[in-house]
Formats: C-alpha cells, sequence, structure tokens
C-alpha cells in the first residue's frame, strides 16, 4: 500500500514536475535555473487558478461577513452552542465555505514536496537519465541564479524574503476589525486574537522552514506569492467595483 503509494507520487506529480524544469531549462535562453523555477511556478498557479479564486473569493466574503458575525458573537456571548449555530447559518445563508482556503492549501502541500525532491535530487545527472523521450538531456543543470545565486544551497536571504511575501499575502486576506469604544483588550473575540497570531505565525513558520532548505524551493515560495498578491489584488480590486456600481 505504502509503496504503491510513493509510486503514485512519483508518476502524478514528481516526474511531470522535474520534467516540465528540464524542459523549460532546455528551452529558457542561456540555461538558466532560477528562470525556468519561476516560469514552472507562473504555470503551476495558472493551472491551480480555478481553485484559488475560489479561495480568494470566499476569504473576501469572510471579511465581509465580519460585522454581522461580530453582532452574532455578542447576541449570544453567554451560549456558545448557539453562538456557533447562527454563525453555521450565516455561512450557509451567504454560500460560505470556511474551509476553502484550506482546500488551496492542502492542494498545494504535495506540490511543494514533489518540488522539495525535485530541487534535492533532480539536479543531479543520474536523475535525468530518467527523463521522457521527448524531453531533451541536457548533460547536466547548472543551478545559478542569474549567474550569481545557487538555488542548490540554502539562502537565508531568500527565507526571510519569502517570510515577507507570505506576510503580505496573509495581511490582505486579514479581515482588519476595530475594537468598538470602551471595548477592553481582553474582550476581543477569540477569532480576531488568532488571526492576528496567524498573520505573525505563517511568515515565521515560513522563514524557520526554508532556512536550510535549498534556495530553489524558496524561489518558488517567493514567485508564488507574488502570483497571489497579484490576483488577490485583482479580485479585491474587481469586487470593490462592482460594490459601487451597485449602491450607484
Amino acid at each position: 500500500m505504502f509503496e504503491s503509494l510513493i509510486n503514485f507520487f512519483y508518476i502524478i506529480l514528481y516526474q511531470p514536475l522535474f520534467n516540465s524544469l528540464v524542459f523549460l531549462y532546455n528551452f529558457i535562453p542561456g540555461h538558466d535555473f532560477g528562470i525556468a523555477i519561476i516560469a514552472l511556478t507562473i504555470i503551476i498557479r495558472i493551472i491551480l487558478f480555478p481553485v484559488s479564486i475560489k479561495a480568494v473569493n470566499s476569504q473576501r466574503n469572510l471579511q465581509k461577513l465580519q460585522p454581522k458575525m461580530q453582532e452574532v458573537q455578542k447576541k449570544y456571548k453567554d451560549d456558545k452552542e448557539k453562538q456557533a449555530k447562527e454563525i453555521l447559518e450565516l455561512y450557509k445563508k451567504e454560500k460560505i465555505n470556511p474551509f476553502s482556503g484550506l482546500l488551496l492549501a492542502l492542494i498545494q502541500l504535495p506540490i511543494l514536496i514533489a518540488l522539495y525532491r525535485v530541487f534535492w535530487n533532480g539536479l543531479k545527472s543520474k536523475e535525468l537519465a530518467g527523463l521522457y523521450g521527448f524531453i531533451s538531456n541536457p548533460g547536466q543543470i547548472n543551478p545559478l541564479f542569474l549567474h550569481i545565486i545557487d538555488l542548490s544551497k540554502p539562502s537565508i536571504f531568500f527565507a526571510i524574503l519569502a517570510g515577507l511575501v507570505q506576510y503580505f499575502q496573509t495581511k490582505m486576506l486579514t479581515p482588519q476589525n476595530k475594537l468598538n469604544a470602551g471595548q477592553k483588550s481582553k474582550e476581543a473575540d477569540f477569532s480576531q486574537v488568532m488571526q492576528k497570531q496567524m498573520l505573525y505565525f505563517f511568515p515565521v513558520f515560513t522563514v524557520i522552514i526554508l532556512v536550510n532548505l535549498p534556495s530553489a524551493l524558496g524561489l518558488y515560495w517567493i514567485t508564488s506569492g507574488l502570483f497571489s498578491i497579484v490576483q488577490q489584488y485583482i479580485i479585491f480590486k474587481k469586487s470593490d467595483k462592482l460594490e459601487t456600481e451597485k449602491t450607484q
């Protein structure tokens, strides 16, 4: 069973990603490994675009729903069971899936693991023997990005930059809630406290994870994060425009 899962992972994820990366490496003038990773990242994000759109829209709708949720939490502050039931009813009424963002993360996790294997083992000449028949074997892969950065080695700079990108990406999806006048900070809603903690936890966790891994994975993370930020900005801008037109 376990061996079957490994073979499935190898055939469905590792081989396609590895062959795609080598194809892009061969195709790009100058054979820049970093540019090939950036191109592969964009292709992956385009493939995941429909799922990510749903996830971002769901998070956006959750932001807009915060005032109503706060009213429910205030109204049923002494009845947690009723509070949870009413919040679920709000989700149902507004057709919001609060776990859609988790779905995107779950889909990307196997891709990250496969890319880690690609960046860790794929640069070895013996791995190139496993290329598809229609992919040219370059003989060896030069891991340099812009002829300067060795993407086969860890980079604290890339790890920190990935953490910063993660921070801004998370911040865009974090509801901007303000406490009512006279409300004490200890009475702040638990979910708001958790959201604030996650805003800083994810970037720090990203740095800790990437600091000892090949910087190629950091480059993927940075590119993917920047793609998400641009995507979220466009979606939010379009959503705000539609709302403005409705109110006019």
